[in-house]
């Protein structure tokens, strides 16, 4: 039997547009014919005549660095200011982007220095002149090449005049504003806590800081009580009822006990409920000892009980107004002749009892919130006596200088270091550990396995 069903093609049944175009378009060969097409038209110097006298809409590019090729961020970027740049245009105004780049600091620098470890050079070695022109060289090879890529995008701009930072006019522009600012006495020198690269001996930016676990030695360090200053409003009765404190310790807690001679204040939060502990029962014949007055937050002092392996015994509650009225001294008081300045206790909005001891070491140049903190309080503090300048304990190689005595150059063997060249812990936690524990100044130690930022180069 034969079949004799008609096959219909019913897409001859609809009644659709007629167009040249093809199904697909074409577009991986369309695309760089349709660009190609631009270029030689040279579009942008024909829109900017057909747009002249118009109001002006320019978009003054933020600058990528030069410094490798475009990636689908860059893509993203570029496009979209194309879509704006062309809609203006097409609203009636003169509409411009104006291209450029960044050709100075670390991503460019880097690149260089690359080439120079695969070589065996070592840029320390290289002369700085040198070095600046091959970055320079560099920087400006990449801007050729991202240059075309962007305009693969079919981004339409002056690409044949870009703007530069390294451009030599930018550069003395950028000199001379500088000077205004100077001269009219509105620049000064300040300081403000940024994350800081040893290996690479630079600041980094939030962007280039990921965060990976890291084993931290951590401490339990004790801070004698000095003296009790008197309280502002007059009261006497507070300050002799805080007389059994000047027995006591005030107790921290720190994942990076290299910070502790930059310390300058210890800060607590008057929303924790503190205490003053005895010491009854202790395990070990080193560390604290049955008699020893120490203070904690109540929610935190069972748990340092147990790294410390001592039985405490709680005495009494210790207000906010009793801590705020105490004067430390530094555990490392009289170590090669320094350390022998008051440490006054801060109260603190970042102080919390969820780790620790409820106290936060404060070292103003090791941390953002020890950085605010510090100078939050720096109008009380020079009420109160204290020189609220900021210690360099730290060189940018990581290595302890003058300002922390007997860790920095004059100790034997030279400065411990907190981070080597290679990114890995130096000698500095394990120094200024050896001698708290000298010193008896240490309530317990450990180690704790946390997130920890690092450069992510």
């Amino acid at each position: 039997m034969t079949d004799t069903t008609e096959t219909i093609d019913y897409s001859k049944t609809l009644y659709l547009p007629q167009t040249d175009f093809p199904m697909r378009a074409g577009l991986p060969e369309k695309e760089p014919l349709l660009v190609k097409r631009w270029q030689d038209m040279d579009l942008y110097r024909k829109l900017r005549e057909s747009a002249a006298g118009r109001t002006k809409y320019v978009l003054h590019d933020g600058p990528p660095y030069a410094n490798g090729n475009i990636h689908i961020g860059h893509a993203l970027n570029k496009i979209l200011k194309d879509v704006i740049t062309r809609s203006f245009q097409m609203r009636g105004y003169d509409s411009n982007y104006v291209p450029g780049w960044d050709c100075h600091g670390l991503p460019i620098e880097w690149k260089i220095e690359e080439q120079y470890r695969a070589k065996g050079k070592n840029k320390d070695e290289v002369p700085v002149n040198e070095f600046r022109k091959e970055c320079r060289e560099f920087a400006s090879g990449w801007i050729n090449v991202q240059g075309a890529e962007f305009q693969r995008l079919g981004v339409i701009g002056d690409f044949k005049n870009p703007y530069t930072t390294m451009a030599f006019h930018a550069e003395a522009r950028i000199a001379g504003e500088l000077l205004k600012f100077a001269m009219s006495g509105q620049l000064y020198r300040g300081s403000k806590p940024v994350m800081w690269s040893v290996v690479e001996r630079t600041a980094l930016a939030e962007a280039e800081i990921e965060y990976h676990d890291y084993e931290s030695d951590t401490i339990w360090a004790k801070f004698p009580v000095a003296s009790l200053a008197r309280p502002v409003d007059g009261e006497t009765k507070l300050t002799e009822g805080a007389l059994d404190l000047l027995q006591a310790h005030v107790v921290i807690w720190t994942t990076t006990p290299w910070t502790i001679p930059g310390n300058r204040a210890v800060n607590y939060s008057p929303r924790i409920n503190y205490g003053l502990y005895e010491v009854t029962a202790a395990e070990n014949a080193f560390g604290p000892q049955p008699g020893e007055k120490l203070i904690f937050a109540d929610a935190l002092a069972e748990d340092s009980s147990v790294k410390a392996k001592v039985t405490l015994n709680r005495l009494r509650s210790v207000s906010a107004q009793e801590l705020g009225i105490l004067t430390l001294s530094h555990p490392l008081k009289g170590f090669c002749g320094g350390y022998d300045f008051a440490v006054p206790m801060l109260a603190g909005d970042h102080v919390t009892d969820d780790a620790g001891t409820g106290f936060v070491h404060t070292a103003p140049g090791h941390g953002r919130e020890d950085f605010d903190a510090w100078m939050d309080a720096a109008v009380d503090l020079r009420a109160r006596g204290i020189d609220p300048a900021i210690p360099f304990t730290v060189d940018d190689g990581g290595f302890f200088t003058k300002d922390a005595p007997g860790f920095g150059p004059d100790q034997e063997g030279g400065p411990a270091r907190v981070i080597d060249d290679n990114g890995k812990k130096g000698n500095a936690n394990q120094a200024v550990i050896d001698e708290m524990i000298k010193r008896n100044a240490l309530f317990a130690r450990g180690r704790l396995k946390h997130s920890y930022p690092h450069s992510w180069r």
